[in-house]
């Protein structure tokens, strides 16, 4: 898909959107300006792929986001895909999957992200319960088996409402709910995942792709792509690293010249 070894994913954070609670009255159009100065930014220092992201809607429903949040997302996301010739991905937090679903088929997109995928946390939103039945199936009606699912295996922010295995949660989302590639994270948003999870879900289900999804930065990429697939970065591309503000173009471009480093060692 992202024809790169070891891709990164760069996030397009978006801020509050129509009927979220920090929502200032912007226009929309705005909304998809910042939302294109990021995206433009990311693609110039070279990454690979994006997601976008309802980051700024906190705090988050757990599903069934309102349709002005569909449409508003729907809308940029179109903007950017015909704007950056990279593969972009949608997440409707806090799981939204089929939003995300319905949005990625209608603008081109060509990945969704899903939090909770087989199995159940308690968050701050509450209890969130897996979606794989569901969304396997209205992937299915949709006709859009072409979108894929990267799937978190115990998801930052959240813990499992029955503690079990990362590599047993890992074979269930990968051989039980038929994710395209899984995704491990820190605890919270800017911590990177413990080294023995990843290699743990590696060793578990060697057939799919694992990524990092949080805490990648400059500093560790090396050291976690060693043994990850690719990485999905949000706070290491912006602004002072603050995850609220605008992506950095000299901070991607340092970023990536680290991948570049390890690509080129990989392949000697």
């Amino acid at each position: 898909m992202f024809g790169a070894e070891k891709p990164i994913i760069g996030m397009v954070h978006l801020p509050p959107l129509p009927s979220s609670p920090r929502y200032d009255g912007r226009d929309v159009h705005d909304i998809v300006e910042r939302a294109l100065q990021d995206a433009k930014a990311l693609k110039a220092g070279g990454i690979d792929g994006l997601t976008i992201e309802n980051f700024g809607d906190a705090p988050y429903l757990k599903a069934n986001v309102g349709p002005e949040t569909v449409s508003a997302m729907a809308s940029i996301a179109k903007e950017v895909v015909d704007a950056v010739d990279v593969p972009v991905g949608i997440n409707v937090l806090r799981n939204d999957a089929k939003a995300a679903l319905a949005i990625a088929n209608a603008a081109g997109g060509e990945f969704i992200r899903v939090n909770v995928f087989t199995e159940a946390i308690v968050s701050d939103q509450g209890i969130i319960e897996a979606c794989a039945p569901e969304l396997i199936r209205y992937r299915r009606r949709l006709g859009a088996e072409g979108i894929k699912i990267f799937a978190d295996v115990h998801v930052k922010h959240g813990a499992l409402l029955s503690a079990r295995p990362i590599e047993e949660s890992a074979k269930d989302a990968a051989y039980r709910g038929f994710a395209d590639a899984l995704i491990i994270t820190g605890a919270r948003t800017g911590e990177a995942p413990e080294l023995q999870s990843l290699l743990k879900v590696k060793k578990a289900v060697p057939e799919k792709p694992v990524l990092i999804g949080s805490g990648t930065t400059r500093q560790n990429v090396a050291k976690l792509l060693e043994h990850a697939d690719g990485a999905i970065v949000g706070t290491s591309f912006k602004a002072g690293g603050i995850v609220e503000n605008p992506v950095d173009g000299a901070r991607v471009m340092a970023f990536m010249a680290e991948v570049k480093k390890l690509r080129q060692l990989q392949r000697r």
